[in-house]
């Protein structure tokens, strides 16, 4: 039986350890188990975030084995090798392709049924891979794909307009990488094309800015890893924000990657797109409308992530 207030991270290393952090201050769970290849480094992350627990809600937090897994409402997993700078997401598949295939069958096996969030890079190639590998329902199994890089493209947007993150509705779609693309025919401001709003504000060379904050966007993780040598604080913050759509049933739009089925002409792939998720994790996809020209580049960032995953086995 699926305990609802359960739930799972597989992999302690910087996003794991602060995704579990974020998720001990966010009510939605109160119990929790990291598993970790590294049984030591799982049980030290354990004991520091339990540690602070009496600062919060009361949780079980605890370092522990596939096994117990079973009964948990949801499983993240963040495994896999780092990125090093000047590594992209996709040099990392090989690796991390093999990293899952030990351990999608560990949870498939244990008799896990709940809702599988996948983190670790590359997202859009690993969530087809656990797909394939985990048995588990297609709408059960999707990665964070573009949640973050959206926040980012609302946060520099806020930035440049002055006005609240919270105001700015736009979406990175694509892969959750170097082919991904801002869907700026949709971007509005409370409701007011972004378009329309800048002219208001007085900017007017909008290709030349769009084009600058997409690449901005786009580099952003580059840029912290060069300085910092990994990015876990916004992602933690991106997986607390799924986990709540799943948990509290919020039906909320996420650009997570779930598997294409005919959507855009693009089938069996991967890739991040707007869905409504909820506690049975995806609703459904969401059609937003596309420009030609953003059509085009969507269709070619699924070509790029094509041509990796033809090249990998995907059998577990």
């Amino acid at each position: 039986m699926v305990n609802d207030r359960k739930v799972g991270i597989v992999g302690t290393g910087f996003v794991g350890s602060s995704s579990a952090f974020a998720l001990m201050q966010s009510d939605l769970f109160s119990e929790m188990v990291l598993v970790d290849v590294d049984r030591d480094r799982a049980e030290g992350e354990a004991l520091d975030i339990l540690h602070g627990s009496p600062f919060g809600t009361p949780m079980k937090i605890y370092a522990g084995d596939y096994a117990d897994l079973a009964d948990a409402a949801m499983v993240v997993v963040t495994a896999g090798a780092a990125q090093k700078p000047g590594e992209t997401r996709l040099d990392l598949v090989n690796k991390n392709v093999a990293i899952f295939r030990s351990i999608i069958p560990a949870i498939r096996h244990c008799g896990f049924d709940g809702i599988l969030l996948i983190v670790s890079n590359p997202v859009d190639v690993l969530t087809y891979a656990a797909i394939k590998m985990s048995g588990l329902p297609e709408g059960h199994v999707f990665g964070s794909g573009t949640v973050l890089d959206s926040a980012r493209l609302k946060t520099m947007l806020s930035e440049r307009l002055g006005v609240d993150a919270r105001n700015v509705h736009a979406y990175i779609i694509g892969e959750h990488g170097d082919s991904e693309l801002a869907v700026w025919s949709s971007a509005n401001v409370s409701g007011v094309s972004l378009t329309d709003f800048c002219d208001m504000l007085g900017h007017r060379d909008h290709v030349r800015a769009e084009r600058e904050i997409a690449e901005q966007v786009k580099n952003a993780a580059y840029e912290i890893i060069e300085k910092k040598k990994a990015t876990y604080y916004g992602v933690a913050m991106a997986v607390k924000r799924i986990c709540t759509a799943v948990m509290r049933d919020e039906r909320h739009i996420l650009p997570i990657s779930s598997l294409m089925v005919g959507e855009y002409d693009l089938n069996d792939i991967a890739i991040s797109m707007p869905a409504i998720v909820g506690r049975d994790g995806i609703v459904c996809r969401v059609p937003i409308s596309l420009d030609e020209d953003e059509l085009s580049e969507l269709r070619r960032s699924a070509a790029s992530l094509r041509k990796i995953m033809d090249q990998i086995d995907f059998k577990a």
